[in-house]
């Protein structure tokens, strides 16, 4: 089932302001759970953990940055 594209700009804004705060506070219990590592291991980590968030949201995002395909075109 595709997204039309105003739903995939509105899930953009959510996954944008309520999900990503939600994650980096996630991240941050995540590793603050075990032994302090040292800057370099944490740094690959925080990264890591920067970019996996974003593959499984990667089709809202798609395109949302483009002008609207459904409008109509005006001369």
């Amino acid at each position: 089932m595709a997204l039309s594209y105003k739903a995939r700009r509105r899930w953009a804004l959510v996954v944008l302001l309520v999900g990503l705060p939600l994650y980096i506070l996630a991240a941050v219990v995540l590793v603050s759970l075990f032994q302090r590592q040292s800057f370099l291991v944490e740094l690959l980590i925080y990264v890591g953990l920067g970019v996996v968030w974003a593959i499984p949201l990667r089709f809202v995002f798609k395109g949302v940055g483009q002008a609207d395909p459904d409008a109509e075109q005006s001369d």
